[in-house]
């Protein structure tokens, strides 16, 4: 049966910084539905190796065998009305000149090519199902740096990347791993070799363009001894009237005295299911550092987690959330402190507003054994009006006495003296109240390089004016 089907010409809703449609040419787009047929032909377009035909048929039995998670916000999908693959112009170009017109119009729209110019070492682009352009500075190609995407790795580098793939994240750790394992595409694939330290960040921007679409990439990162690396993704689709899923899957290798930064800056419509799972492997003095802001999309589930499996190793969660009308951010972290001399912290910052919904859910675990370790986590909620919520669920385990873990939470509201004071000072009060929340949120958006900073800072802004202010 043919499995693809002509597009519609769907306008999506206006107001929402990112809300266009690339008007690209589209040599595959699977109709709606998950079956063995549709994993089959997702591996013979790509012309994978046989092996990883046979894992992602593995996958999809996984997948098929585990129930949909109840422990936390209500997830109304219907997988039968997703569609599992959809590929943009059959192009993979290392120059933006070279990419299709509309393509390289949605890029330049969303500023891309202006920021690798100024602040990037390499970017990614992915539109869809694939990678469309990769390109990294040619000084760190000769060092051995490698920056692609994930596709493109598995055919150039097919041993490095069996190695890693799926290591720290196995396909049966939960449901959704097992549908990024069956149906995976794009992402990036990065690997730094020994002493080689990339001073500029690296970026890949996720794109989806059509309605009902599922966008599944894979992304690994490996930092060998003695490296550095910053990595920065960014994410938008335009709004439509029916739900989408996006389900990706990040593993990062942080070996001995290595360092590794994962910034993410998620921008999602509001009918987008946002169900991800990202891991790290931190070894001997190794340092791995999580820092997120989470916009926008209809329901998001994502818990970056740190295994901290050398002595000295450490990590730090950074993360915002923002839960306006009809969305449900459900964040947090987990850190297993399995060596000795290990130390985390955890900063969670959470908006609601319009009833929205905000959770922080996290997991510190300390087994015995892991002498001396350290960890500090602070969860802070800032609830703007009487229709919405907070939850917190912390969850700590200490087996090891020699241990210290302090937590603390606080959720409040805008005070009315604090708006009196800064209205005063000649704001308005939607102004002032924008003021506060941006001071709140203060303490993670200094971890973000400037210019995606300044640009969190605005998106933050154009949600507080979308819904007429805070009050």
């Amino acid at each position: 049966m043919d499995k693809r089907e002509e597009l519609k010409d769907i306008i999506p809703e206006k107001n929402y910084n990112g809300n266009f449609v690339t008007r690209a040419r589209y040599p595959h787009v699977f109709e709606e539905g998950l079956s063995k047929s549709v994993v089959e032909e997702i591996s013979e377009i790509k012309k994978e190796p046989e092996w990883m035909k046979r894992f992602r048929l593995r996958a999809l039995e996984i997948f098929n065998s585990k129930p949909i998670p109840k422990w936390g916000p209500p997830l109304d999908l219907d997988f039968n009305k997703i569609r599992y693959y959809v590929l943009p112009d059959e192009v993979k170009a290392r120059r933006w000149e070279d990419l299709p017109q509309e393509i390289r119009e949605t890029y330049e729209r969303l500023g891309l090519p202006e920021m690798e110019k100024k602040y990037l070492s390499g970017s990614v682009a992915v539109l869809d199902s694939e990678g469309v352009y990769a390109n990294i500075k040619k000084q760190l190609q000769e060092k051995g740096v490698i920056y692609l995407d994930t596709d493109s790795a598995l055919q150039k580098y097919p041993d490095l990347f069996k190695e890693y793939f799926m290591n720290i994240v196995p396909v049966g750790d939960n449901k959704f791993s097992a549908l990024n394992g069956a149906v995976w595409s794009g992402g990036s694939f990065i690997y730094v070799p020994e002493n080689v330290h990339v001073d500029l960040p690296l970026m890949t921007y996720f794109r989806m363009n059509l309605q009902s679409e599922g966008q599944f990439e894979h992304t690994i990162i490996i930092a060998e001894k003695n490296s550095s690396v910053s990595y920065i993704e960014g994410c938008t689709a335009p709004i439509y009237n029916t739900s989408s899923l996006h389900s990706a899957v990040v593993e990062v290798y942080v070996k001995e005295n290595a360092k590794v930064r994962f910034t993410t800056v998620q921008n999602w419509s509001h009918d987008i299911y946002n169900l991800n799972t990202e891991r790290a492997r931190v070894e001997k003095n190794g340092k791995m550092e999580w820092v997120g802001g989470s916009l926008g999309s209809k329901v998001t589930m994502l818990y970056p987690s740190s295994y901290l499996v050398g002595e000295g190793a450490s990590a730090s969660h950074l993360t915002i959330a923002l839960a306006s009308e009809n969305t449900w951010k459900d964040n947090g972290a987990k850190v297993l402190h399995l060596a000795p001399n290990t130390s985390s912290k955890v900063i969670s910052k959470s908006i609601s507003m319009k009833g929205g919904v905000s959770v922080y859910r996290g997991l510190i675990r300390i087994p015995k054994g892991a002498y001396n370790a350290k960890s500090h986590v602070q969860c802070d909620a800032l609830i703007l009006d009487e229709n919405s919520k907070n939850f917190t669920y912390p969850h700590n385990e200490v087996y090891e006495e020699t241990s210290t873990l302090t937590h603390e939470a606080s959720a409040g509201k805008i005070g009315e003296e604090q708006l009196f004071y800064i209205m005063s000072r000649g704001l308005t009060e939607d102004q002032a109240r924008s003021m506060i929340v941006l001071g709140f949120l203060d303490d993670v958006l200094k971890e973000i390089p400037l210019e995606f900073s300044l640009e969190l800072n605005r998106l933050i802004k154009l949600q507080l004016e979308r819904y007429g202010g805070t009050g």
